[in-house]
């Protein structure tokens, strides 16, 4: 018997995701550079995110140095794109930060921490690019995937906070909050489907 998948989030029925889904209004456009490997991953947070927020793309690869997407987008924004990336060059992202000059196109990429730094490696454009990376003191929600690195964050609560301090929003009234408040409910969701 074939497996029911919704057309939305393309998962099976039962695990479907949609009813997660928290419309966010971005300032600034994302583009997810998702490495193929996680495509399928059901534990991964880019559909959530991609399906929150209304100004977004996902570009699927390794090397985009040629790719069209990309390369129509740099040029479409110009000198105004950076990508998240904990660079050594990479600028903190705090509230306290006055003096950061917000992008209007923002690169995230999806991948474990190997495989974003061998993306970030093979795309010099991306190495060109204003590098942000966020405070190392956020406390991560992400409880279905294990990683080695200290505060790890998802994809998705990466983005969201980034976004939160680029587009001048206050703690008290993110408007990303309700998207991470979803966040938890994803993890608990996909915890569900967890043998004890």
């Amino acid at each position: 018997m074939t497996r029911a998948y919704c057309l939305k989030c393309e998962r099976p029925k039962k695990s479907c995701i949609c009813h997660l889904v928290t419309v966010v209004d971005n300032d600034i456009h994302v583009v997810i550079l998702q490495h193929p490997l996680e495509v399928k991953q059901s534990k991964g947070s880019v559909t959530l995110l991609h399906q929150s927020l209304t100004s977004s793309q996902v570009i699927v690869g390794e090397n985009f140095s040629d790719n069209i997407e990309v390369q129509l987008l740099l040029e479409k924004y110009d000198q105004q794109c950076a990508v998240l990336y904990p660079s050594d060059d990479a600028i903190l992202l705090n509230e306290d930060n006055k003096n950061i000059t917000p992008p209007k196109c923002l690169f995230i990429l999806d991948g474990t921490w190997k495989k974003s730094y061998k993306m970030f490696m093979s795309n010099l454009w991306l190495q060109q690019l204003p590098h942000f990376i966020l405070a190392n003191d956020i406390v991560g929600q992400y409880q279905i995937r294990k990683t080695t690195k200290k505060n790890a964050l998802s994809s998705l609560e990466a983005c969201c906070y980034a976004l939160g301090i680029l587009e001048r929003q206050h703690r008290g009234t993110n408007r990303y909050q309700p998207l991470l408040a979803s966040f938890i409910a994803f993890n608990h969701f996909q915890l569900s489907f967890t043998p004890d």
